[in-house]
């Protein structure tokens, strides 16, 4: 029987973007449900600021279904910036970079004793955009690479587009760039492959796919390309 199952939204997704991928679990017999998060959840953490708010979203969704399901773990997937953030969850070191919790608070990370697989799709585990960087420093000085030995990390990446300084390809050439710092690379149109994947971790590339659901073609979550990845669910 596979372990119940949370989606973590993209950057200023809702949860509602990610129904299909999560009644597509469902029939496949996973016990999918998607952290309910609401575009305007988002605000507070516009330019940089602390990802907190998501964090309890998050804490919150996973203890219902360890409750629900009477089950000491669970399996966690974060498309997008939802990766990373899952990343702080599964901490030990409190987020307090921005001085809006306390130390002593808990539920909000130390969680990765309850997550046995962690699948990020499409996540920037790396950022030089100054926004994004004090987070993603956090995570990663904190937590380099597949960190968490009792968890099992599972990177996915596209390669749709190669970004290019020319029409079609320029947004993908300064996602890239302001990404990893390279332009001229391969990604999914947002996130470059070599963002996307994680030192120690189970690392795929998956061709022509793109970053979001609300992109025409395919992305993480369509039929054809969840093959690949939901096995290690």
């Amino acid at each position: 029987m596979p372990l119940p199952t949370v989606i973590l939204p993209g950057y200023f997704a809702s949860a509602s973007e990610y129904r299909d991928l999560e009644q597509s679990l469902q029939q496949l017999g996973i016990a999918a449900t998607t952290v309910p998060i609401r575009q305007q959840d988002w605000f507070p953490t516009l330019g940089g600021r602390s990802v907190v708010p998501i964090l309890r979203k998050i804490d919150q969704a996973v203890k219902q279904q360890l409750e629900k399901h009477n089950t000491s773990q669970i399996n966690l997937i974060g498309h997008s910036a939802g990766g990373w953030i899952a990343r702080i969850y599964l901490g030990e070191k409190p987020y307090t970079i921005h001085g809006d919790v306390s130390d002593d608070s808990v539920g909000l990370w130390n969680a990765h004793s309850y997550i046995s697989t962690l699948v990020t799709l499409g996540t920037p585990h790396l950022s030089q955009e100054r926004w994004t960087k004090r987070n993603l420093d956090f995570v990663n000085n904190n937590y380099p690479g597949a960190f968490h030995q009792d968890v099992n990390y599972i990177c996915v990446a596209g390669k749709a587009i190669y970004g290019k300084r020319r029409l079609g390809s320029w947004l993908a050439y300064n996602s890239y760039k302001l990404t990893c710092g390279e332009g001229n690379c391969w990604g999914d149109g947002i996130t470059p492959i070599p963002a996307a994947h994680l030192a120690g971790a189970t690392n795929i590339t998956l061709d022509e796919v793109l970053h979001s659901p609300r992109r025409k073609g395919l992305w993480y979550g369509s039929p054809e390309v969840r093959e690949a990845w939901v096995k290690y669910l």
